[in-house]
């Protein structure tokens, strides 16, 4: 057998050029959601996909199999907002019995996900992080464009009757939603829960300019202002390809968190890859996407062939988010949405 039809070495684990292992799929589901978050997309929406351009469950469910093959133990399911889309349930109850998959979990906004959480629950859903920017009703309204406080924080309830481990995620945007940092904050006294504030992002869909200058809440400043109400946090061991830097406060039962996800400070360790909705994988958050998966998908590529091409796309990928940004043509972010990238 000569070099060109030797086959390629059998591929265990994925790793990018700097050493780092791929183990963690964000899975986007759809690029659909039923609240209108300001710092996401703009009041009347985005253009969404037409259906024949998403991803079906069926290929979602082979890619999944050939990256758990590959070293992947970790799959979030993300949109848009996945109880959007249609047979979300059916879905995950196949994924739950894929081979090396040992941790699903869920992000949502809660909107539709109480009426779910028991099910959740019996197919070992191991955490549901739930996006809540405030605990007022009429801030709610006022983020999101929808009046829809109170599902959400059923759906927190009937988490906390359950061992999903629950983290509430809150972006935190100057001018909005300040005033809710401590009373949500407050949470972690009493529930176990972790409480995550995370930096605002450009990814917008064009609602509005989002540039350093427009960040004056970064993670140091969110530190501070908790610490200036809860006196000095305690920092928490980070595991390896953790966002959030974790804190304990005295006397609290949960914990608080701070993602600096525009400073971009956890990117050496990070060990994940996004599947936007549409089928595109990208390896970086900040990226243009890296490889046309549903075109592998539909064009007939056998599963070695998307296996090779998976690996070859992670040979070049970006050190940080900062080299991701600046290798693509235009330097406009907030003119895509998390919606369409995978929250």
């Amino acid at each position: 057998m000569n070099a060109a039809t030797t086959p390629p070495p059998a591929i265990s684990q994925l790793y990018d050029q700097h050493g780092r292992p791929l183990e963690y799929l964000r899975l986007a589901v759809t690029d659909r959601c039923n609240l209108r978050c300001f710092y996401c997309m703009p009041e009347q929406g985005i253009r969404y996909l037409p259906k024949q351009q998403l991803l079906s469950y069926e290929e979602m469910l082979r890619l999944t199999s050939l990256l758990a093959g590959l070293g992947v133990r970790k799959v979030r399911l993300t949109g848009g907002e996945p109880f959007v889309r249609r047979d979300l349930m059916g879905f995950i109850e196949q994924l739950a019995v894929q081979p090396n998959l040992t941790d699903i979990s869920l992000t949502t906004n809660g909107v539709l996900t109480a009426p779910h959480v028991p099910a959740l629950a019996r197919l070992g859903v191991k955490a549901v992080n739930l996006s809540l920017d405030t605990l007022d009703r009429e801030r709610f309204f006022r983020i999101t464009r929808r009046d829809e406080l109170p599902p959400v924080l059923d759906t927190l309830h009937a988490l906390l009757e359950t061992d999903i481990q629950v983290k509430i995620n809150a972006v935190v945007m100057d001018g909005q939603n300040i005033d809710d940092l401590v009373p949500l904050a407050e949470l972690s006294r009493e529930l176990p829960i972790d409480v995550r504030f995370i930096e605002e992002m450009p990814f917008n869909g064009g609602s509005h300019a989002a540039t350093p200058d427009l960040l004056p809440w970064n993670h140091r400043r969110i530190r501070q202002h908790l610490e200036q109400h809860f006196g000095a946090l305690t920092p928490l061991p980070a595991p390896l390809g953790a966002t959030a830097s974790d804190y304990e406060i005295a006397g609290h039962r949960g914990r608080v968190g701070i993602i600096a996800a525009y400073s971009r400070t956890f990117c050496g360790t990070c060990n994940r890859l996004r599947l936007t909705a549409e089928g595109g994988l990208k390896t970086c958050l900040y990226d243009q996407g890296v490889l046309d998966v549903r075109a592998l998908l539909r064009g007939g590529a056998s599963d070695e062939e998307i296996t090779i091409a998976l690996a070859n796309a992670f040979r070049y990928r970006a050190a940080n988010g900062f080299e991701a940004e600046q290798q693509r043509p235009l330097h406009q972010l907030n003119f895509e949405s998390m919606a369409t990238i995978g929250g």
